[in-house]
């Protein structure tokens, strides 16, 4: 899969500019593989929920069906097109973008980390995680439904193939998509022209459907109908659903391979082939059943619910690294503590592998699926989750384009507030689904906000109480040059969070062991705003002393820390150092709980489980093994 980190220009026809336009349509297409794969195959159940909400009686009528086609195709123009591929896919944080992304930026814009975003870019990245749990399940069974369509003899055998399906595709997350990515793109290039024939041919059939398009249409329905109305929004939202992975991946695509790939393909192949339903359904109302295969004849039936399986697959597998991607962002911007990454491919910095993340993402799809059942109770527990996300990213861009592209409020308000006034609709009509299945992904995403708020403010208390009987660095250094203890040859690397203070494990040593290194470097790795440090801007070396320097490893909220890595770079600013002769002391804290604690119980015991199932320093920051030497210390919180 191609990456870029910044937009590709097209080619002027210039022989020079061969090798950028080839690059421009490589990331196009490498885009339609994994940015759409989500929102592409709404198709599969999108229209069919919605008509069947807007007829809850039983009865479809041309209004009902007209109606919902109005509201899909101005919700792709609006909240996909304008929202997202024209405003936000600008906002980028040094080329990426996604929810924490756009959080650090309006952290930026605003010159400090205000609760508002704080708030805002927890709750962005807790729904987006409630999401996950059930993409993977509604698209997958969606697409084996088919064969339910093909003959009600498989009916039985539904549920077994999609668990099969999805086990055997989180059971290969391990391996990484390297290889398999290459397909993407033709399959699901694939897929948009199928989807986009079979629409056009019933249209061509059928062309009193395009009236859909006048936005009066949907506007009456929802006016006409009370109850009903707000109800089809909901249902509505999920041809939407995925819009947010145009966001999420600008950092491995760039804006403008995106925003092609959609305005050329990919929308007008959705428009077509959601125009056919329509006009399927409008001329049989029978077919409500599943107008999206019903568009096929009987002879394509088996290979297009093949194709649908795969490219919900795909679709499926965006998701799952998305989360991925967005969990290591949590964990450098202190949103969550460290868990193991794992990088599967050599060449793609962006293709890793949390195992923990993998295995609780299959455990809640798999109770999804079992709790469920069909794609249709499925769809009722999908949209709050992903119109809450949207509906974040809406807030932040505003921030954004105000504070920080330095609009005028009343123009930052003109373009963000209609957009974010459309996200507050969804948002408001999907909580009516609260018990259809909905409260699923918000009790999921209630859960990690809660984890994320106590897993800052737990760290916060921590660091006051600690701060409390630190030593200052400064007058340690002036005493131990009175006074020196014993020396012993090499080189000490000491880890702290705060370089002002002495580390914890300097005073352990110099205590119980009452020596001192030849060379003493007190290490400050410093997580930035940004996705990625540029090398000269990585190590920041400051001597102090003769036998003590301060060294800060400065890296972005997309890139795990490698410390042997960027002490190499160290090493061409002018440090001397021999790896073989240095030790890297670490301060392993047992965090115990405190009954003056400033949390309540049960927080402490739930900060105190995550502290304690957090990944260890010296894998973290991928020290060498036999190089490290962990001094345990007993703090409460």
């Amino acid at each position: 899969m191609p990456q870029a980190h910044s937009d590709v220009p097209a080619a002027n026809g210039t022989d020079s500019d061969a090798p950028v336009s080839r690059a421009f349509w490589a990331l196009t297409l490498g885009s339609i593989g994994v940015v759409y794969g989500d929102i592409g195959t709404s198709p599969l159940y999108a229209l069919r929920i919605a008509v069947e909400a807007a007829t809850s009686e039983g009865q479809v009528t041309e209004s009902a069906v007209l109606g919902v086609l109005s509201l899909i195709f101005w919700s792709l123009i609006i909240v996909v097109t304008l929202k997202y591929v024209l405003v936000l896919l600008r906002a980028d944080n040094n080329g990426e973008g996604g929810t924490l992304a756009l959080t650090a930026l309006a952290f930026r814009a605003l010159g400090k980390r205000t609760p508002l975003v704080i708030a805002l870019g927890i709750v962005g990245a807790s729904m987006f995680y409630g999401s996950t749990l059930i993409t993977p399940a509604l698209s997958v069974l969606s697409a084996v439904e088919g064969l339910h369509v093909a003959t009600a003899a498989f009916g039985p055998y539904v549920l077994p193939l999609t668990v099969v399906i999805l086990v055997a595709l989180f059971a290969v997350q391990s391996r990484g998509t390297a290889r398999v990515a290459t397909f993407f793109a033709p399959i699901m290039i694939l897929w948009f022209i199928v989807i986009a024939v079979a629409g056009a041919v019933e249209i061509v059939a059928n062309p009193a459907i395009l009236a859909a398009l006048n936005p009066v249409h949907g506007l009456s329905f929802l006016a006409s109908n009370g109850l009903i109305g707000l109800v089809t929004l909901a249902a509505v939202f999920l041809a939407v659903t995925g819009s947010e992975a145009l966001y999420n991946d600008l950092g491995h695509f760039g804006r403008k391979p995106i925003q092609t790939a959609w305005l050329f393909l990919v929308l007008p192949a959705l428009l077509l082939n959601y125009f056919g339903q329509g006009a399927l359904v409008l001329a049989e109302p029978r077919t409500l059943e599943n107008p999206f295969y019903l568009l096929f004849p009987d002879w394509a039936l088996y290979p297009m619910v093949a194709l649908a399986t795969v490219a919900t697959a795909i679709a499926s597998q965006a998701v799952i690294t998305g989360a991925y991607s967005i969990t290591r962002q949590a964990m450098q911007l202190g949103f969550l503590p460290r868990m193991e990454v794992r990088h599967t491919s050599e060449a793609l910095a962006g293709q890793i592998y949390m195992p923990r993340v993998n295995w609780l993402l299959l455990t809640g799809t798999l109770l999804l699926v079992f709790m469920f059942r069909s794609s249709s109770e499925l769809a009722a527990a999908y949209v709050l989750a992903v119109a809450t996300t949207e509906w974040t990213a809406g807030v932040l861009g505003f921030i954004v384009i105000w504070k920080l592209w330095r609009w005028p409020l009343w123009a930052a308000a003109g373009l963000m507030i209609p957009l974010i006034f459309v996200d507050t609709a969804f948002v408001f009509a999907s909580m009516l689904e609260l018990l259809e299945g909905a409260w699923m992904p918000v009790l999921v995403g209630a859960a990690l906000v809660m984890v994320m708020y106590t897993w800052r403010r737990g760290t916060r208390l921590l660091a006051q109480k600690t701060r409390r009987v630190e030593v200052p660095f400064q007058p340690l250094i002036e005493t131990l040059e009175k006074k020196l203890p014993h020396l012993v040859p090499g080189t000490a690397v000491f880890l702290t969070s705060d370089p002002d203070f002495a580390p914890t494990a300097l005073l352990h040593n110099l205590k119980h062991n009452k020596v001192l290194h030849e060379h003493n470097v007190i290490l400050t790795i410093v997580n930035e705003d940004i996705p990625r440090v540029s090398t000269k801007d990585r190590v920041r070396i400051e001597k102090v002393a003769d036998k003590f320097m301060r060294l800060a490893l400065h890296f972005g909220f997309m890139e795990r820390p490698n410390v042997p890595r960027a002490l190499a770079i160290a090493r061409k600013q002018g440090w001397n150092f021999d790896i073989m002769s240095t030790s890297f002391f670490l301060s392993r804290r047992s965090v115990r709980s405190d009954p003056r604690s400033a949390m309540p119980g049960w927080q402490d015991k739930l900060y105190i489980f995550l502290a304690h199932n957090a990944d260890d320093a010296s894998s973290y920051f991928q020290l060498p093994t036999d190089r490290v030497v962990e001094i345990g210390t007993q703090v409460t919180v």
